[in-house]
């Protein structure tokens, strides 16, 4: 089944071009079904790009998704036209009266600043504290699992001197859950943050389920108890040159990246990188929008 997006998004000629089911408002009005209801807060630069990314990640499952995407502020953007984000996006204060089945809070190139010097962070922890009352379940990626640690757990963020960057392996730990069904015992994932997630430190200071980690970058994946809230340190939406992007951005700017770690072949930056995540990214988000959203959602969310 398809996901449900507005009939003019950017995303749609792309995902068509790539074979991807994706459903216009138009057609959809014939669809005597109850689609879910999914809130996309987009905090990455380039928005049209991460749109994408995650659309061909949320379109791999038989059920019909309608999306709404949503900005935390009228902030000015410099990666993705304004006429854009006015047509397709729409304020917190526009859905905070709504009820959504699921919710995703992407990551963002903050992960070197302390919370209180981010311009929106008043906005970002209302949302994330409304999420829990009025979605279902909300996945948070990147430095969205380390907004949504400081809010529900007052963890302050750590930040590394020295970046993640690239393809590490993860390991699933011993306890069995559906959203890690079908995953290998150890996978790959894309990381790219210079925060840091320790894992002896979220079990001590949290009362979460760890699913997955490295020993070199801490947690991957983690859960709360009643599945409200799911935390994916990485960026498994990823495509396979994102990676590569942003080391040749950081280049540019002078920063001296190191090469991403497994990443390009033979270490060698000329040549082209590819994708060894696919996989286990299309079952982390079927696996969620199946367990924690379509078989835990009320039907009617009136009487919720």
């Amino acid at each position: 089944m398809p996901i449900k997006i507005p009939n003019d998004l950017p995303a749609k000629a792309v995902l068509n071009s790539e074979q991807v089911f994706v459903m216009t408002d138009e057609r959809a009005v014939h669809q005597d079904i109850r689609p879910l209801n999914l809130l996309f807060l987009n905090l990455m630069p380039k928005k049209i790009n991460t749109e994408i990314q995650y659309m061909r990640k949320l379109s791999n499952t038989p059920l019909q998704v309608n999306i709404t995407l949503l900005k935390v502020d009228e902030h000015i953007s410099k990666n993705t036209p304004q006429e854009h984000l006015n047509t397709f996006y729409k304020t917190f204060e526009e859905v905070s009266d709504k009820f959504f089945d699921g919710m995703i809070i992407t990551g963002a190139p903050l992960d070197r600043m302390e919370f209180h010097n981010v311009t929106y962070w008043k906005a970002l922890k209302k949302i994330i504290l409304w999420s829990s009352t009025h979605v279902t379940s909300t996945l948070f990626s990147c430095w969205g699992v380390a907004a949504a640690l400081k809010v529900f757990y007052n963890l302050d963020i750590i930040i590394k001197d020295e970046k993640y960057s690239g393809i590490y392996k993860q390991y699933l730990s011993t306890t069995v859950d559906e959203i890690t069904r079908g995953f290998d015992d150890s996978f790959n994932a894309p990381i790219s943050r210079y925060c840091d997630f320790p894992v002896d430190l979220i079990k001590e200071k949290t009362d979460l389920d760890v699913l997955a980690s490295s020993s070199v970058t801490g947690l991957y994946l983690a859960v709360s108890k009643d599945h409200r809230q799911v935390y994916v340190s990485g960026h498994p939406e990823y495509d396979a040159d994102t990676i590569a992007q942003e080391y040749f951005r950081d280049l540019s700017a002078g920063i001296n990246p190191e090469i991403p770690e497994n990443y390009f072949p033979d270490n060698d930056p000329e040549k082209i990188p590819s994708a060894s995540w696919r996989a286990h990214a299309s079952l982390l988000f079927g696996n969620w929008l199946n367990y924690y959203v379509y078989q835990a959602t009320p039907y009617d969310f009136v009487n919720r």
